[in-house]
């Protein structure tokens, strides 16, 4: 008490409580956080080492020989790119497009809650139920056939979700008085979503397209009923070596050759096995870091 009243400003009992109780906090979020760097870590050095032997630009250039005991995986690393490509073409502006009229136009109404409580369902739906909707509704009903077409169409379908809740939330972090201040001006609507809210909210959209690359490029089961095939002999060079793959055709790609050769096939080299498994993952976190840097570039020019 008299240290108290010599020094009006010293710390208190319940100060010094209340900062231990803040180190041990901190203490405890930086572990959870090294708990979930290290066994990323710990994955990819693993794959990394085992991959070693079989990694080179031969590996992601030659195509697969000798019922994929020898070669590489050109056929289906290609495949896995055009499956990205066109599904990013089909869900980002329909996502995009989705979520803007959910934010920015739809009324708080029962249809609306209810088209909000469906795209939180899809989110939940597995994999593989969204690989049988596809077969019924691409492949069966349109008569798309077993193509790379219907099994993008079954990965945009199965990533709207994350990409139009994205979209919600980074319209929605946009303050009000943006548009308020636009509508004085006397601009439209659309104008002002065109001109003030989607740039200043591009680099969150951005994140659920990110999320939405990794997803497409590691799925098995969507792909497997609508298009995947365990082997397509393509061109070794030329054009036909870089655009081997039709809309309409059957394709490789590399979660199911991934699951082929660690499964079905007899005799593949270990360093095949764990080469496209690294390679997969190399290709979804180089795809995430341009984008990553995209989206930190978008953000630095931010006003706000």
């Amino acid at each position: 008490m008299s240290s108290e009243i010599n020094n009006p400003f010293a710390s208190t009992e319940q100060e010094h409580r209340g900062k231990k109780v803040e180190l041990l906090v901190k203490f405890c979020t930086l572990a959870m956080t090294w708990l979930l760097i290290i066994p990323v870590l710990a994955i990819i050095v693993f794959l990394v080492y085992k991959a070693w032997p079989a990694l080179s630009i031969e590996f992601l250039l030659d195509n697969p020989e000798k019922k994929m005991t020898a070669g590489g995986i050109w056929g289906p690393l290609i495949g896995t790119f055009f499956l990205v490509l066109v599904s990013l073409i089909i869900a980002a502006p329909t996502g995009i497009l989705a979520g803007v009229y959910l934010n920015e136009f739809a009324r708080d109404n029962w249809v609306t809650r209810f088209i909000n409580l469906a795209v939180v369902n899809l989110a939940g739906v597995p994999s593989i139920v969204h690989g049988l909707f596809g077969l019924g509704a691409f492949v069966y009903f349109l008569g798309m056939d077993r193509c790379l077409l219907a099994a993008s169409c079954t990965v945009a379908v199965m990533t709207l979700p994350v990409i139009i809740t994205s979209t919600k939330e980074a319209l929605a972090s946009v303050p009000m008085s943006f548009r308020v201040a636009c509508w004085n001006m006397g601009a439209t609507k659309w104008q002002t979503i065109r001109t003030i809210v989607l740039p200043n909210s591009i680099s969150g959209i951005l994140t659920g397209v990110i999320l939405q690359v990794a997803r497409a490029a590691g799925e098995t089961a969507p792909i497997l009923f609508t298009g995947a095939m365990i082997s397509s002999r393509i061109a070794d060079s030329g054009w036909d070596a870089m655009v081997p793959y039709g809309l309409d055709d059957r394709f490789m790609a590399l979660s199911y050759h991934l699951y082929i050769i660690s499964t079905q096939w007899q005799n593949v080299p270990e360093s095949f096995k764990f080469g496209t498994a690294a390679v997969m993952i190399g290709l979804v976190i180089a795809v995430n870091s341009l984008s990553i840097g995209f989206r930190i570039y978008l953000r630095a020019r931010k006003k706000w």
